[in-house]
C-alpha cells in the first residue's frame, strides 16, 4: 500500500522525525531539505528511506545532531570546515556564504569539510554552486566498499563526484554526478533488504569470486566500474575528499549503514570556478556542446532522467510506501 505525499509533507515528515531523534532544529532543517530533494528526483535510496537510518544514527551517536560546524578561511581561496561529527548537510550551509564570496573573490575557491558524514545526492551540491552562475565540482568519499583491480579488500568507497553547469540563467544547464563503482552502494543495500539480486559485474564476495546476491556483496566489496579506470577516478575522490579536507581515509571509515563504530568522519570537498575569470566565452560553448549532444536522436544529457522525474514529483507528488511512513511516524 502506498500514499501520494507532496514535497513540503515529506520534508516535514523528515524534519519531525531528526529532532524527535535528538537533533537541532537547524540541523533538522538542512537534512530535511536534501530529503526533499532526493525525493523530487527520484533517487530513491537518498530519500525518506535513509530517514531511519538518521534517526539511528542520532541515537546511536553515530552522528552528533547538536553539532556547531567550525568555519575557517586560512587562504583567500580556501574555506574549511570542521562538521564535528554532525550532518554534512548544515556544516556544508555553514561554510557555504564564505565560499560563495571566495569564488567571487578570487575566480576560483574550494571548500572541505572533515569529521563529517553522508552528503546525500551530490549533484544537488554541484547545482547548488551552478545556481550562483558558477561550474561546480564536488567530492564526498565514503566508507571502503571498493577493492582494486586484481585485489578484493576494499579500499576506497563509492566516492562519487558531481559536475554541474550554470546555465547563465540561475540554474544548471546539465549536472553529471557519478561513482566509482558499478553501481551506488545505496542500490545494493536497498535490494539486499527487498531480497532482490543485483547484476552481473557490481561486486565479488568475500573470496572475490563475482556474485549476484546482494548480501554476499555486501560481505565483499563492490566493483569499480570501467576496472582500473573507475578505481582511479574514485581515487582521485578518495585525494580530495579525504587526504585534502584532513578527513580519516575510506579504508578507516566507518560504515554509513548501522550504528557500530562511531562516527565515520569522512570529508567533502567541492570546487568552483566564476567562469567570467577565465573565458568570455564560456556560455557560448556550453550551448554549442549541449547542442551537438541533444541534435542526435537517442542521445541524452547526463541528469535527463532526474530532470524528468522532478517534473512529474512536482506535478503528482511522491509515492511513498506505507509502512516506511509508518516507521517514520512512529519516531516524533
Amino acid at each position: 500500500m502506498t500514499f501520494r505525499m507532496s514535497l513540503d509533507a515529506i520534508e516535514a515528515a523528515c524534519h519531525d522525525a531528526l529532532t524527535a531523534s535528538g537533533a537541532t532544529a537547524a540541523n533538522a532543517a538542512s537534512v530535511a531539505r536534501s530529503t526533499r530533494l532526493a525525493e523530487q528526483d527520484g533517487i530513491r535510496s537518498h530519500g525518506l528511506l535513509y530517514v531511519p537510518i538518521y534517526a539511528s544514527h542520532l541515537r546511536s551517536g553515530k552522528v552528533d545532531g547538536a553539532a556547531v560546524p567550525t568555519v575557517s578561511q586560512p587562504r583567500p581561496g580556501a574555506v574549511t570546515v570542521d562538521a564535528a561529527t554532525g550532518f554534512a548537510h548544515p556544516a556544508i550551509d555553514a561554510g557555504w556564504d564564505a565560499f560563495m564570496q571566495a569564488v567571487r573573490d578570487n575566480g576560483v575557491a574550494v571548500l572541505t569539510l572533515s569529521n563529517s558524514y553522508n552528503c546525500g545526492v551530490l549533484g544537488h551540491h554541484a547545482e547548488r554552486i551552478a545556481m550562483h552562475g558558477f561550474l561546480g565540482l564536488c567530492t564526498t568519499h565514503a566508507p571502503a566498499s571498493i577493492a582494486p583491480p586484481g585485489g578484493r579488500r576494499p579500499v576506497i568507497g563509492t566516492n562519487p563526484f558531481a559536475v554541474a553547469v550554470p546555465d547563465g540563467k540561475g540554474a544548471a544547464a546539465f549536472v553529471i554526478d557519478q561513482s566509482a563503482s558499478a553501481i551506488a552502494k545505496s542500490e545494493i543495500l536497498l535490494r539486499a533488504r527487498e531480497g532482490r539480486a543485483i547484476e552481473p559485474g557490481w561486486a565479488i564476495d568475500s573470496e572475490g569470486r563475482p556474485t549476484t546476491d546482494a548480501k554476499e556483496a555486501l560481505d565483499g566489496a563492490m566493483l569499480p566500474a570501467g576496472g582500473y579506470k573507475g578505481f582511479g577516478a574514485g581515487l582521485m575522490v578518495e585525494l580530495l575528499a579525504s587526504c585534502l579536507s584532513g578527513a580519516v581515509l575510506s579504508k578507516d571509515a566507518s560504515a554509513f549503514s548501522g550504528d557500530a563504530g562511531g562516527p565515520p568522519r569522512t570529508g567533502q570537498c567541492f570546487i568552483a570556478f566564476d567562469p567570467a575569470a577565465f573565458s568570455g566565452h564560456f556560455q557560448s560553448q556550453v550551448e554549442a556542446l549541449m547542442a551537438a549532444i541533444n541534435v542526435q536522436e537517442g542521445a541524452r544529457l547526463p541528469g535527463s532522467r532526474r530532470a524528468e522525474a522532478r517534473r512529474m514529483t512536482q506535478r503528482d507528488g511522491v509515492s511513498v510506501d506505507a509502512s516506511l511512513l509508518s516507521r517514520i511516524a512512529a519516531m516524533t
